[in-house]
């Protein structure tokens, strides 16, 4: 059987013959002479070693392989049809909903401008995001209230396939006038002898400075909590405590508020942002395009 003469066009011949019941319609419904349409059912039949048609004065019949024969013709068309449908909405732009679930620090940092990036070359996507912590993004993916998350490391993710999407890079932030502020760099532990700023204990941030805390054996002293990076930094400019933020996400407001940003020495303050799904392989094409998008933002 040489399978290297089988051919996309004689397939879709074998096709319309078969459905008009005669060699002469195939050709014509195909724009081929009956003489071409002929020789190439007679390749077709010689490449795979078997009949496929009884031809008779009234047109042809199928035989028994000539039945077996449409059906894989029709199935592997189907799937060339669908290949041209996939890569078209690849070269001009998929439709579609993405449900995006993402915690506060990807939001603040970098989505804006990669979403802004995707949205231009796929218009006809729309996105839906909602701001979540860490741990309720994860939630979202797994009971299919989103399709793609993005959460920091740390968050148990079990049942969820994760990819890295960015670094961040976590500082202290302080008024002008505090103790620290001429710090080139500073340990964590140094900063727990100060009155903290923070988030709510259920963010992720919030999280890994009660763990290192706690694995260093020292209590942070935190005063206030509130719910946003920008009141942590309206809050530690007016009353002189401090807080750890993602270093991007405080830069707009260190000039205006008059903040300065310290280094943390700490292996821990540079953290990852990852990309969770549940199957990759599941996704709608459009889902699919704004995972890959992000994966090389």
């Amino acid at each position: 059987m040489n399978l290297g003469r089988i051919d996309l066009v004689t397939l879709q011949l074998f096709v319309a013959v078969a459905r008009q019941g005669s060699i002469s319609a195939g050709g014509r419904e195909q724009h081929l002479a009956v003489g071409a349409a002929s020789k190439r059912i007679s390749d077709l039949e010689a490449a795979l070693g078997t009949p496929l048609l009884f031809r008779n004065a009234a047109g042809i019949e199928l035989t028994d392989a000539g039945q077996a024969c449409l059906a894989h013709a029709l199935r592997v068309l189907r799937e060339v049809e669908q290949l041209t449908g996939t890569l078209s909405d690849y070269a001009h732009g998929a439709r579609g909903q993405v449900r995006i679930a993402a915690n506060t620090s990807s939001i603040t940092q970098f989505l804006p401008e990669d979403l802004a990036a995707f949205m231009a070359v796929h218009p006809a996507i729309r996105i839906d995001l909602e701001e979540q912590n860490s741990s309720d993004v994860v939630a979202a993916i797994l009971e299919h209230r989103a399709d793609i998350g993005i959460f920091a490391d740390r968050t148990p993710a079990t049942g969820l396939v994760a990819s890295p999407y960015r670094m961040d890079e976590l500082v202290l932030v302080t008024a002008r006038e505090h103790a620290l502020a001429k710090r080139r760099d500073v340990s964590f532990e140094e900063t727990l002898e100060f009155d903290y700023v923070g988030l709510p204990t259920a963010t992720s941030l919030a999280s890994r400075l009660q763990e290192e805390s706690a694995r260093i054996q020292r209590a942070m002293r935190l005063r206030i909590q509130v719910r946003s990076f920008d009141a942590i930094c309206r809050m530690v400019a007016a009353t002189g405590g401090i807080g750890v933020l993602p270093r991007v996400a405080a830069q707009p407001h260190a000039q205006s508020m008059k903040l300065v940003l310290i280094p943390l020495r700490d292996a821990w303050a540079r953290r990852a942002l990852l990309l969770g799904v549940r199957d990759p392989a599941t996704l709608t094409l459009a889902a699919r395009l704004l995972l890959a998008h992000l994966q090389t933002a």
